[in-house]
């Protein structure tokens, strides 16, 4: 009898207290929420930059871009368990979207904001657009005209800001844009053409101005001269 107590208390001395258990559990819980965090940094970190070029041009503010920027990335590590698939670009972004409109919401709450309208845009001013107007994106790429790209492209509503900046700049598919967007693919295609005629429309003074100076120098020649 001796003998089987002392086996027992043998056993029971052997076990780990709850406050032992408790600390493992908070152990095992850090490790995880590291390896977790880890994972998110490989994920996307990769595409900090193209998020914080969309809440730039989304908000037209650097200081509110990174303020964007910093709230959906704490939004994607707390829903990161959701995440499903290899290409987190489109997930990430459409988090980044998502983040400036609740925040564009808010500022706007104490006014009526019309619906964006697709059928309705259609009627625009910008429409009736010359053919032979010079493509926005070789005309964003030339250095000496980017400040006014940019500030046209600025002009844009943001329902075709979004699409033009994903599209041209970010280089991403119908598809991924379709799902950063929350808009079916027919559509997002549709705001691209409208968007770029827009732009184009706008750039027009400057496409003038470009093949003004081409002709004035075709005419004077290599050396100045007429």
């Amino acid at each position: 009898m001796a003998e089987t107590d002392k086996q027992a208390n043998d056993a029971f001395s052997k076990r780990p207290s709850q406050s032992e258990e408790a600390g493992a559990d908070v152990a095992g819980a850090e490790s995880g929420d590291a390896e977790r965090s880890r994972r998110f940094a490989q994920v996307a970190l990769p595409h900090l930059d193209a998020a914080y070029n969309l809440a730039r041009w989304l908000s037209g503010n650097p200081g509110d871009a990174e303020d964007i920027v910093q709230e959906a990335f704490m939004r994607a590590l707390r829903f990161f368990d959701t995440f499903r698939g290899e290409n987190a670009r489109p997930w990430l972004l459409a988090i980044v979207r998502r983040t400036w409109y609740t925040e564009w919401e808010r500022r706007t709450n104490a006014r009526e904001v019309a619906p964006f309208d697709d059928a309705l845009d259609q009627m625009s001013v910008f429409e009736p657009i010359c053919e032979t107007l010079a493509d926005p994106q070789t005309l964003l790429l030339q250095g000496e005209h980017a400040r006014l790209v940019r500030e046209a492209l600025a002009s844009l509503p943001v329902e075709f800001r979004e699409v033009l900046i994903l599209r041209e700049l970010e280089d991403m598919s119908y598809r991924d844009i379709a799902v950063i967007a929350d808009l079916p693919v027919g559509t997002v295609m549709s705001r691209l053409a409208r968007g770029r005629r827009k732009l184009a429309a706008l750039l027009a003074p400057l496409v003038g101005d470009m093949r003004a100076g081409a002709e004035t120098i075709a005419k004077e020649g290599p050396d100045g001269l007429q």
